[in-house]
């Protein structure tokens, strides 16, 4: 038996399936051609009128694949292979026996099951160079809890890649494993020290390369380790590393009105109590293997499974006297733009490098932040989120062609906490001076529409309910940070921060 024929033997058919759709997005043909040209050969009565894989046998699908006989294309399918059936095998464990599922393994399905997982972790696993790791269906492997955290520095290279000048990897007792410099042995356009720390003069002499650290990572990662990380998936892709049981950092805690996957930096401080580094500070890869790693402990410990509050960024006041305009179509004139707000206002151009394609941006300046706030709060739409948790709004404007063009306006900064508790508590207040002069004007059985007074018993249960509801709001808020304010303590204090 051939060890494509072993392999295929091993695997199940939605994994066959998938690596045939494979081989059709990569127009990958055998011996008897591309997919579709196999099936007319193959079966004479249906022929490539039935081409969905699912909907094939498996020896059909197994017929298909062992007509690559090519070593190189051998190579690609059996890496493809691994990788659908590592995943495959780790969905079809927690759906088993979700009973017995570790904490360390329900970390793991929550960042598979992650909407972004799909899509970070799409990796071409089959190039050269790369390193899928090796699961298999050993029951141990599969069930293991050990846990590694792993973070890289990168640097930008002439060929406009990105490579790998140092590893650092750490066990669950945070002790260093792995503290490698490496060499990219390419030229690098641009070492990014300001964020890396690293210089030319620190690789002068360091022999270590990315092939070295794949095969110490192997080792490491042998027997189903979980590697940890934020935003794992671009160090991986960096390592050019294809590992299937993962924790990604950035998709395992829920943000109350914050950015879908929070900075590892602004974690450290709402989970656990501590300033990661300095603003402006270079990264310190030991550091951050650290923090993803005590990340993970104090999900696994405290479960913070209720969304948390990230720590409020302070925005400079000349920031905040701007209004991001962004997605603007190309051909939308700035005198089109400046029909958005009453207020007088600037116009100053976004930088190029933030425009893609057809699409441009500009900041719209006001004279101070309450300006500002006052014409995001009179623009037409409803208050959205974009990816960093900023409130912004669609709006649509009228062309001098009659054509319609859609755009978002954006705020530069979150609002203030105590804002949104004064916004509330005005509103409140605002309500119930309306149903206390509402029963006096029914006393005095005047009606006046300037104050647009509730006219019946109904309505005057309509604003009561809306005051209750709000003294609710308020008393959620104030819950939500106690209980924040009583973990925070009780992580320093266990960490000693």
């Amino acid at each position: 038996m051939s060890p494509m024929d072993k392999k295929i033997d091993a695997a199940e058919k939605e994994v066959l399936a998938e690596i045939v759709r494979w081989t059709q997005k990569h127009g990958m043909k055998g011996a008897k051609g591309g997919w579709k040209e196999f099936l007319n050969f193959y079966d004479k009565r249906f022929g490539s009128s039935v081409s969905d894989p699912a909907r094939r046998t498996v020896d059909t699908l197994a017929a298909f694949l062992k007509t690559f006989m090519k070593d190189e294309d051998l190579k690609v399918l059996a890496k493809v292979m691994r990788c659908h059936s590592n995943r495959k095998a780790l969905v079809a464990l927690s759906k088993s026996s979700p009973d017995l599922e570790s904490p360390q393994q329900r970390l793991v399905r929550l960042t598979l099951e992650h909407p972004q997982y799909s899509l970070n972790y799409s990796f071409p696993s089959h190039s050269e160079e790369w390193v899928v790791t090796k699961l298999g269906k050993s029951s141990k492997a599969l069930k293991s809890n050990a846990m590694a955290a792993i973070d890289c520095e990168m640097v930008l290279c002439e060929d406009g890649t990105e490579a790998v000048v140092k590893v650092c990897l750490v066990d669950h007792n945070l002790e260093v494993k792995l503290n490698e410099l490496v060499n990219p042995n390419k030229a690098v356009a641009d070492y990014r020290t300001h964020i890396t720390g690293i210089s030319a003069k620190d690789l002068r002499r360091i022999n270590c390369s990315l092939a070295d650290v794949q095969e110490s990572l192997k080792k490491l990662l042998s027997c189903g380790t979980i590697l940890v990380g934020h935003s794992l998936n671009n160090d991986l892709r960096a390592l050019k590393l294809d590992h299937a049981r993962i924790i990604d950092t950035s998709f395992i805690f829920e943000v109350l009105d914050g950015p879908r996957n929070p900075s590892l930096k602004d974690l450290c401080k709402s989970v656990l109590g501590y300033e990661l580094r300095k603003e402006g500070a270079p990264h310190n890869c030991l550091d951050d293997a650290r923090a993803a790693m005590k990340l993970v402990l104090a999900k696994i410990e405290h479960g913070f499974d209720d969304a948390i509050k990230l720590p409020r960024k302070d925005v400079p006041e000349s920031e905040q006297e701007k209004l991001l305009l962004h997605r603007i179509p190309v051909d939308v004139s700035i005198q089109e733009l400046r029909n958005i707000f009453p207020e007088e206002f600037k116009i100053e151009f976004q930088a190029k490098g933030n425009a893609r394609g057809q699409k441009y941006s500009v900041f719209a300046i006001f004279k101070d932040r309450q300006k500002a706030n006052e014409a995001f709060e009179r623009v037409q739409g409803d208050v959205q989120q974009d990816s960093c948790g900023l409130p912004q709004k669609l709006v649509s404007i009228q062309l001098r062609t009659g054509l319609t063009a859609n755009l978002y306006v954006r705020k530069m900064a979150c609002a203030d906490p105590s804002d949104q508790s004064t916004s509330l508590e005005k509103r409140l207040a605002q309500v119930e001076e309306l149903i206390n002069k509402s029963k006096k004007q029914k006393t005095d059985m005047v009606v006046t529409e300037e104050l647009a007074e509730p006219k019946t018993i109904s309505d005057q249960c309509t604003h009561v309910k809306e005051i209750e509801r709000l003294k609710q709001e308020l008393r959620q808020k104030d819950d939500e940070l106690h209980n924040l304010q009583k973990i925070l303590s009780a992580l320093t204090r266990k960490h000693g921060l």
